[in-house]
């Protein structure tokens, strides 16, 4: 009962389009809402896989590059910057907010591939992972550790002035 009732409630959420920075672009428009199958993923909880998947001519790869490129703050996450679905999501994105940067997203829940091509890409298997002026910089520890020691400031303070 709590199982469907959670169930009806997100594709409700997942419904209303969000104002938020969330990554889009032609290249990735279509998408089909709900898949039927589960993939099976051995490290993703059965509450946390994908819902959605990606069916496009560019590779996943491709994806991830133009995301990086196209975003001077990239955040690959569980949920989006308005509702996460991790803690360790919410707490880059609350730092990331502190600087009043553009923040580029996407949600990695739901793609499994897109999941798998991100973790290729960076070299790195956790989530969130974050990318600054094309560089992977590292997840939700990193960022508050570079805060906290104003590296972050400096690094996004650099890399706006190379935007301008």
């Amino acid at each position: 009962m709590a199982r469907s009732l959670a169930s009806i409630l997100y594709k409700g959420i997942a419904a209303v389009p969000a104002a938020s920075s969330t990554v889009s672009g032609s290249f990735y428009q279509r998408i089909n809402r709900f898949s039927t199958s589960v993939p099976s993923d051995s490290d993703t909880h059965e509450d946390f896989r994908p819902t959605t998947k990606v069916t496009s001519d560019i590779s996943l790869k491709d994806i991830v590059e133009q995301d990086i490129k196209e975003n001077p703050v990239m955040i690959y996450m569980k949920g989006v910057p308005e509702l996460p679905r991790c803690g360790f999501s919410a707490l880059a994105v609350r730092v990331l907010r502190e600087y009043n940067v553009p923040l580029g997203s996407r949600n990695i829940l739901e793609d499994l591939e897109l999941k798998n091509a991100v973790k290729s890409f960076s070299h790195w298997p956790t989530f969130p992972q974050i990318f600054i002026n094309g560089e992977f910089v590292g997840g939700s520890d990193i960022i508050l550790n570079m805060h906290q020691t104003g590296e972050l400031k400096e690094k996004l303070k650099a890399d706006t002035e190379k935007q301008q």
